[in-house]
């Protein structure tokens, strides 16, 4: 509660602050009367000893008058739309609003919605150095972005730099408002899901050639900073770190990854490709960078599951839609190599990716079925002391004789769980397993 208190003080302080600074602009732009010829002698409100978000915030980042004015007018939609109904005033000439206002229509939301433009208006007025001046505020290495604190939305190439739609992040409209500290999850706007895990290290049980190569990511992840800015390295590589695991379907790949993404603290997005891939022109590239931006500058790892149907190779040209297929996978050729964090693909057959990321991977890591020595760790490992067997039961005997993927097994010893229950022995018994077994082969085509 105290944190609300604090955050909405702030905030009011700042609209307020806001109010006066656009009603100044608006009088000196229509030539009216005004208390002052200049909107930089209108003082923000003063944040030192200020313990709320919004204040630790422009503290930290030491923001000015010009970066204040536009971080609070993305959040005036969201906490308080009426003050920019200023900018619906119509252009009695021209039977039409203002284009120097700039702004944008949402689908639902009936105020007004700001763009680069109308932080030029307000900032700049009709001063064009200033308005310049103001480019720098938008670029890429600027707080606003390297932080994700906001971002420019463009609806088509071509259009004017500052008729981008000006946008706040959910992260920070939330840690500004409420005080809470989100993490995106899946939606529309981000089709990305981040995957978590009960199981540790030792649960994972792999071939000692597999585990070195995933000793060399989890190697990268801890010291990427020595590497590359320490030793250098920086200079003559690309950021981030492409790896690529292949293999059949329940081998430990999507478990790896993040498990990867557990032991340093790391959060692990999975990337739902039903969500991405667009047959309509553009979406494809708009869906893919939605998660790249927010990504960007977050401690992230993107796990992109069956990336054959994204990663695939490219066609020869023989049509539009082969065209812009393959565009498709340009652009996000481009987004995974400039990306600085660590991308993973998941594939059943590394032959199906498209050579140009290939040559890309730092690492392509072949996940093979089990052994039969595997195969017992991964029975007992599923089947532990807290689960009770029958006296029938002989997990060695299984191991031999039915070469399963990890996740065929858990899938079989699961089953074998719910049928315990069902018959009201409440043990599992070997018969159990080996209907489980049967289950499983089943699905790949198989008997037992």
């Amino acid at each position: 509660m105290k944190v609300l208190k604090q955050n909405a003080q702030s905030l009011e302080n700042e609209l307020t602050w806001f109010g006066q600074v656009l009603e100044t602009r608006i009088s000196l732009y229509f030539n009216q009367e005004s208390s002052t010829e200049n909107i930089q002698d209108i003082a923000p409100p003063d944040l030192s000893g200020n313990d709320s978000e919004y204040a630790q915030l422009i503290n930290a980042c030491d923001f000015d008058f010009n970066e204040r004015i536009i971080l609070i007018l993305t959040l005036i939609p969201h906490i308080r739309p009426q003050v920019l109904d200023t900018f619906f005033t119509q252009n009695k000439n021209f039977d039409r609003g203002f284009s120097e206002f700039g702004g944008w229509k949402g689908k639902s939301h009936g105020g007004f919605l700001p763009t680069c433009e109308t932080a030029s208006f307000i900032l700049a007025g009709t001063d064009l150095k200033k308005r310049l001046a103001l480019i720098a505020l938008f670029e890429k290495d600027h707080p606003f972005f390297t932080k994700g604190i906001l971002h420019v939305e463009h609806q088509d190439s071509g259009e004017p730099f500052f008729s981008g739609a000006l946008k706040i992040s959910t992260e920070y409209l939330n840690r500004l408002t409420s005080g809470r500290y989100h993490k995106p999850d899946y939606s529309i706007q981000f089709p990305a899901k981040r995957i978590t895990t009960k199981l540790k290290w030792d649960d994972l049980v792999l071939a000692p050639e597999v585990l070195d190569e995933i000793e060399i990511i989890r190697t990268w992840l801890k010291h990427r900073s020595t590497v590359m800015e320490a030793w250098g390295m920086g200079k003559v590589i690309k950021p981030g770190y492409r790896a690529l695991f292949y293999g059949p379907p329940g081998t430990g790949k999507t478990l790896t990854a993040t498990l990867l993404g557990a032991t340093i603290g790391v959060d692990v997005y999975r990337i739902d490709l039903s969500m991405v891939v667009s047959k309509y022109i553009g979406e494809t590239e708009k869906n893919l960078a939605n998660v790249f931006d927010q990504a960007e500058n977050k401690n992230w790892i993107l796990f992109f599951d069956e990336a054959d149907a994204l990663f695939g190779k490219r066609t020869q040209t023989t049509s539009s839609n082969d065209r812009y297929a393959n565009q498709e996978i340009s652009y996000l050729l481009q987004r995974v190599e400039d990306f600085p964090g660590a991308v993973i693909l998941a594939s059943n057959l590394s032959a199906n990716i498209d050579e140009a990321f290939s040559r890309r991977f730092q690492t392509a890591i072949y996940f093979p079925l089990p052994d039969a020595e595997q195969r017992l760790q991964i029975w007992q490992q599923t089947l532990k002391d807290s689960c009770p067997l029958a006296a029938d039961i002989q997990l060695s005997a299984l191991a031999e004789a039915h070469e399963l993927s990890a996740g065929a097994i858990v899938n079989a010893a699961h089953y074998g769980a719910l049928r315990a229950l069902q018959s009201g022995e409440g043990r599992v018994r070997q018969r159990d397993l080996v209907k489980g077994i049967s289950r499983e082969l089943m699905k790949e085509g198989k008997t037992v």
